[in-house]
């Protein structure tokens, strides 16, 4: 079999270690396709996969033979075949969940999710969404801007996704007219204002034709901009969105294997951190140093976001899965309930003032959901009351947990603003959030860890304390026998 890489092959013969140096070096890009049924999602990233030859040469034979007896091209090649693998996907021509796929050119690595169009299985497209740098919406020329585009274009705004491109697809089927794809980036561009979209990127394309994929259109010479390859591998990653949150890293696994090591393992979520760094374990707010860094190909001298280490600290402070260590100049806030956005993935209605799990990063603990604030209507962007929320509704609630958890809000850091809530019963996930801030004021408040027991002070003051509560209706002199 033979893989050959896009623009990369002469480099590949001459100097194997050279090529996969350079393709180590290279900056990732996690980009999704969305948009409604039939838009040409597979298509296009069939497309890709194909133009930058990352496909195995019987995987080629396969397709072409597949395209032949199964697809929907009339024996021509069926480029969604490469994506859509599911049999129940290649029966109905459809996207039911979400396949990555991997390519690469000369100047960057991509991961691309093909998401579902169906309303059913916007769930799924959350799924992809979650961790992507950039979205591609997909828009039918003949049929324009529909109910799936604007919910898909909500969600993405609503993750934090700011790179979007716009892409008018089957440009071939309207004989690529200019004035068509001009009436579409209106109408979008009047929908992106009312969301808060601040910029998008329009592209007309052909997949089937190839037309502003990898390469220009001769016959959209009307369009001077970039294809899409070009603008996917010139997109500027916003690296340092959650700088401003300081050093964050949420502990997945506490390393014991022997008497004398302890570490504490997890990816960094934000910042940098260096042996000698006073930490501060949340929530607990115990306060210690870290003496190294440890990964699998020895210490390191300074660690950034995205990586995967093993911290060991200077003292023997408590600190276990789902604890947060965070830099002690840039304490993390703690707290109990919050104000969310959440996504309703369930045919199950959601039950407010029931349990669930609620998975936040690595820590897990049971909360209930208030009844909605208010439901948001996706198309006209009205809040609408609700009771509940329902499949593939999208609402603000409050939340409250059984205890305290390190978080910040969504927009500051994903990892740590983001959640999802599973069914006790089932353990089915039912729904996924983001937090916008606590509803107890968390900003300037850190719980401060002392030496000093319980025991201590009631010793010192030769007392034995006590809590006493006084409840009842208003005007029932609960205040009054509290001051006697």
């Amino acid at each position: 079999m033979a893989l050959e890489v896009y623009g990369s092959s002469d480099l590949i013969d001459q100097d194997i270690e050279a090529y996969l140096k350079q393709h180590e070096d290279k900056s990732l890009l996690r980009f999704i396709t969305a948009g409604s049924v039939d838009d040409g999602k597979s298509t296009l990233i069939g497309r890709l996969l194909y133009d930058s030859k990352m496909i195995f040469e019987d995987q080629l034979a396969r397709l072409e033979a597949d395209s032949k007896s199964g697809g929907t091209q009339g024996g021509g090649i069926d480029f969604a075949l490469l994506v859509d693998g599911l049999e129940a996907e290649r029966q109905q021509g459809i996207t039911i969940d979400v396949a990555y796929r991997f390519f690469a050119t000369d100047k960057r690595k991509f991961i691309v999710a093909d998401t579902p169009g169906h309303e059913q299985y916007t769930r799924n497209m959350v799924t992809g969404a979650s961790t992507a740098d950039l979205a591609v919406i997909l828009v039918d020329a003949r049929k324009g801007i529909l109910t799936q585009t604007r919910r898909h274009s909500y969600l993405i705004h609503l993750l934090g996704i700011r790179h979007i491109v716009l892409a008018v697809t089957k440009m071939d089927l309207v004989n690529y007219a200019q004035s068509v794809f001009d009436e579409i980036c209106k109408d979008y561009e009047h929908f992106a204002e009312e969301l808060g979209i601040e910029s998008f990127t329009p592209i007309p394309i052909s997949g089937l034709k190839g037309d502003n994929i990898s390469a220009g259109s001769t016959a959209m010479d009307w369009y001077d901009g970039p294809h899409l390859l070009q603008h996917l591998e010139a997109v500027e990653l916003d690296e340092t969105r959650q700088a401003a949150s300081g050093f964050r890293m949420p502990v997945q696994w506490v390393n014991r294997p022997n008497l004398d090591f302890r570490g504490f393992a997890g990816c960094i979520s934000s910042g940098m951190v260096r042996p000698g760094d006073e930490v501060r374990i949340a929530p607990s707010g115990k306060s210690t140093r870290v003496s190294r860094i440890v990964t699998a190909d020895g210490d390191l001298d300074e660690a950034v976001a995205g990586q995967s280490v093993t911290l060991c600290l200077s003292d023997e402070v408590d600190c276990s899965r789902g604890d947060v260590i965070a830099g002690a100049d840039l304490p993390i806030e703690s707290a109990d309930q919050f104000e969310t956005t959440i996504v309703w993935m369930s045919e199950t209605e959601l039950f407010p003032g029931r349990p669930y799990w609620v998975k936040m990063g690595t820590t897990l603990v049971s909360g209930t959901v208030t009844e909605p604030k208010y439901q948001v209507n996706v198309n006209t962007l009205e809040k609408l009351a609700a009771k509940t929320l329902d499949l593939n509704a999208i609402g603000i609630c409050n939340i409250a947990l059984d205890r305290r958890v390190p978080f910040e809000p969504y927009e500051q850091n994903r990892d740590l603003g983001s959640f999802i809530l599973i069914d006790r019963t089932t353990n089915a996930t039912v729904g996924a959030g983001m937090i916008h801030f606590a509803l107890r004021r968390a900003q300037n408040i850190h719980w401060q860890a002392i030496e000093i027991s319980q025991e201590a002070h009631a010793a010192q003051k030769g007392q034995t304390p006590r809590v006493l509560w006084f409840t009842g209706l208003s005007g029932a002199g609960t205040s009054s026998i509290a001051n006697l």
